[in-house]
């Protein structure tokens, strides 16, 4: 009986000793703080769309990733960065959704 008792009352005396004021938590605005650091154009580099590979008609294999600003990224293994193609540059003719590509005058397919 007595445990019946007692278990309400402490439940009573651990609420009644929480604090009933609002906490709200305001992250600085920006008048606070030094904001002469930040960069006000933030430019983001372009991202891959598409990663295909292609074999050429020198039995070579490459492997491009198409880029969403155009460009393209001709690497000879996976794991290389690879070498930027601008867009509409003369090294590379054709994009992601071709099934066929020249590449520094090679005839390459999907």
């Amino acid at each position: 009986m007595t445990r019946k008792l007692l278990l309400p009352l402490l439940a009573a005396a651990a609420l009644g000793a929480c604090n009933s004021k609002s906490h709200t938590i305001v992250a600085p605005g920006p008048d606070e703080g030094n904001t002469a650091d930040v960069p006000q154009n933030v430019v983001l580099p372009p991202s891959i769309t598409a990663s295909k590979t292609y074999r050429c008609a020198n039995n070579k294999i490459l492997y491009i990733d198409w880029m969403s600003d155009g460009s393209a990224r001709v690497k000879k293994t996976k794991e290389e960065p690879g070498t930027p193609v601008a867009p509409g540059a003369a090294d590379l003719k054709g994009d992601a959704n071709a099934s066929a590509i020249t590449y520094q005058g090679q005839s390459c397919k999907a």
